[in-house]
């Protein structure tokens, strides 16, 4: 059995339950090394084998599992964040279907809601935005003609970006161009839920100044939009003068 495994936006402790039982399970866990805080190995058992992906290929990793598959023994692929955003695991599914090896998912808490964690904003604010896009900046990998940035940018929700930090010029040129002002409010999330986590709040059109003067060049998130900013309506779910299927107003 292989379990995919979402480790978290970073703290150990944020972890599911779930997740951690498994990983306590795990005959072999493969890791990504370069994003997945490694005191989440800490949950293994002793005599588990421990990998690095970040130096293996899809096949490398598709080998391990087969390998020990044939042993009779479990395997834990553990991914950032939750594993259903950027998380390669489709691909490594197909194979595992193609192999006939059972598996399944656990997902995690994605680094986005680490992110909001730490800036303690809430990103969908009555009056101010009530949707959430999280894309990436084109770079090496591309993106759908109908995602780029400029084009998603014209809805002016909230955004949040993954895998851009080192691409802020071109975020802050193409946000602009796709309709936000340049001080709508931005924020730089380092390492969210990490010990050396740091938090950057800046606007759009400072946000490539402010990771160069803070030295943050990978392992961030961006995010962009007016929930960042302090004007918003109340909820109607807890206004007194609005009545749902639990209460009546009461004025």
């Amino acid at each position: 059995m292989v379990h995919f495994i979402g480790a978290g936006p970073g703290g150990a402790d944020l972890i599911t339950v779930r997740g951690a039982r498994l990983l306590g399970e795990a005959d072999v866990i493969i890791y990504a090394g370069s994003l997945v805080n490694p005191a989440l190995l800490d949950y293994k058992k002793e005599g588990c084998q421990v990998y690095n992906s970040a130096s293996m290929t899809l096949e490398q990793v598709i080998e391990v599992m087969k390998a020990t598959e044939e042993k009779g023994g479990v395997t834990v692929r553990l991914h950032t964040g939750d594993p259903s955003l950027y998380g390669a695991i489709r691909e490594q599914m197909d194979e595992l279907d193609k192999l006939g090896i059972a598996y399944d998912v656990t997902p995690g808490v994605s680094s986005f809601s680490g992110a909001a964690a730490a800036l303690n904003a809430e990103y969908t604010l009555p009056e101010v935005s009530q949707s959430v896009i999280i894309t990436r900046m084109a770079g090496r990998t591309p993106v759908p003609e109908g995602e780029g940035l400029r084009k998603l940018a014209s809805h002016g929700c909230t955004m949040v970006l993954f895998l851009s930090t080192g691409l802020l010029e071109q975020v802050e040129e193409e946000l602009t161009a796709g309709g936000y002002s340049p001080d709508t409010p931005a924020a730089i999330v380092y390492k969210a839920t990490w010990p050396e986590e740091k938090v950057f709040r800046c606007t759009v059109s400072t946000l490539a100044k402010t990771a160069r003067e803070n030295r943050i060049t990978k392992t961030a998130l961006i995010t962009i939009g007016h929930f960042l900013g302090d004007d918003y309506e109340r909820s109607k779910l807890y206004d007194p003068a609005f009545t749902h299927e639990f209460r009546e107003a009461s004025r």
